[in-house]
């Protein structure tokens, strides 16, 4: 009997061993066999807020004012009064005509007034005396009409005179070539000695005026018909009534440090691109902008009084490429907005549908966000 019992309480003690050996203990259990913390985002609170909207467009530098200079009468060139390239005001001369020709003109016309005032007073006296004589019959009728008539002739010969003695003096006048406006003349074609003739094709000199300059830019006709929508529906209220402003930003990066005008739109639409052309006005008081340079202007578009914000990072796309972002519910919970998007403004998206004032939306965490997670939410420093 004693035999039968020995291997069962060693079978029995094995046994035990055994399971006391592959059973863990509560301090070995994986942390992972633990219920897991809810994650952390960092959201940001939507708030309205008024909102300058600006549209980026293309456009190349104009001269406000350019003349052509050119001679009004014929004759040598006797000299050149002005520096190329140099900054000239209007009415200074340019060009100096031989005037001689001119002169003896002049003085042929003012003896033509003296002769022709020097008919008229004895037609003058003959027709007052003939005037006191007819009421007493002692002339005919005709004698007096004829008397009428030398002196009206006589009138109109002085007149006549002196109208040419006017145009003799303009023509004096015209030997002196003077600029038109002010600005920056160019290179001379005409040098002295050369021989010009009144209105001829080629130009002697050009004058640009710089200051203010003219900035062309052309913007989507579908852009300016938006536009247009926003601020006949009250969404989006005028930039300024005195127009709208633009800045600058050069070919090589730098910004303009004037700011310009928006003054005009063209009336139709070119065919080709679908755009419309417009006109800023830039002061130019250092002559950097100088015609032909292409920039880039920033136009204020309008304002929106109640604008939301979305940062650029919380917004991502779907399969379709649908915007969304998730929203922290009241239970903290997550959520997906679909959302319709405007234009870019700094870091954000302006918002059209989708958020309102007072939601959280999700800007950091966003890598195993999940509709319906439970997460601990922390408000972001942006």
């Amino acid at each position: 009997m004693k035999k039968i019992l020995i291997p069962v309480v060693i079978l029995a003690a094995l046994g035990l061993g055994y399971l006391s050996w592959h059973t863990p203990s509560q301090a070995t259990v994986p942390a992972a066999a633990k219920a897991a913390p809810a994650p952390e985002v960092a959201v940001v609170t939507m708030q309205e807020k008024s909102v300058t909207l600006t549209s980026e467009l293309p456009g190349r530098t104009a001269v406000y004012q350019v003349a052509e200079i050119r001679p009004q009468v014929g004759g040598i060139i006797q000299k050149r009064a002005f520096t190329e390239g140099a900054e000239i005001k209007a009415g200074q001369l340019l060009y100096q005509i031989d005037p001689a020709s001119y002169e003896v003109a002049v003085a042929r016309a003012k003896a033509a007034v003296a002769s022709a005032a020097a008919e008229l007073e004895p037609a003058r006296l003959k027709a007052v005396r003939y005037q006191e004589l007819i009421r007493s019959k002692a002339v005919s009728q005709q004698d007096h009409d004829e008397a009428q008539a030398a002196l009206a002739l006589a009138q109109a010969r002085v007149a006549s005179a002196k109208a040419e003695l006017d145009a003799a003096r303009i023509d004096l006048e015209r030997t002196r070539v003077t600029a038109p406006i002010s600005g920056r003349i160019g290179r001379a074609s005409i040098t002295p000695g050369a021989l010009v003739t009144a209105n001829q094709a080629m130009a002697m000199a050009t004058v640009q005026q710089l200051d203010p300059i003219y900035v062309d830019l052309t913007q989507s006709n579908v852009e300016l018909l938006r536009l247009k929508r926003a601020l006949a529906s009250g969404a989006m209220l005028a930039a300024g009534e005195s127009g709208a402003k633009v800045s600058l930003v050069l070919e090589d990066g730098s910004p303009y440090p004037l700011q310009g005008t928006l003054q005009l739109a063209e009336a139709s639409v070119d065919q080709s691109t679908g755009s419309v052309t417009m006109r800023a006005v830039f002061p130019n008081p250092n002559r950097d902008l100088l015609p032909g340079m292409y920039v880039r202007a920033v136009i204020e578009e309008g304002v929106l009084a109640q604008a939301l914000l979305v940062p650029q990072q919380a917004v991502t796309r779907n399969a379709q490429g649908q915007a969304q972002a998730f929203v922290v519910d009241a239970q903290n919970q997550l959520v997906l907005r679909r959302l319709e998007l405007g234009q870019t403004m700094g870091g954000g998206w302006i918002v059209h549908q989708g958020l309102a004032s007072g939601d959280r939306v999700v800007v950091e965490g966003l890598q195993k966000a999940k509709v319906g997670m439970q997460v601990r939410v922390a408000e972001s420093s942006m």
